[in-house]
């Protein structure tokens, strides 16, 4: 299996930028990651806080 890259923390900070107004090419560009996964982030963590993307990731173990 793959190891993470992002931590959840990463992750919700990356979205987080882009809900205050970054473009999601730059930041793709400036994290190192493609426009694809940056989508699936947003899709499965789009809106959390660390805490509740914490204990989601808790449910899922």
């Amino acid at each position: 299996m793959k190891r993470a890259r992002f931590t959840e923390e990463q992750i919700i900070g990356i979205l987080t930028e882009h809900e205050a107004g970054a473009r999601c090419a730059d930041l793709c560009r400036k994290h190192g990651m493609s426009e694809g996964t940056f989508y699936n982030w947003k899709a499965k963590f789009g809106g959390m806080t660390v805490s509740e993307a914490k204990r989601l990731k808790a449910l899922e173990d």
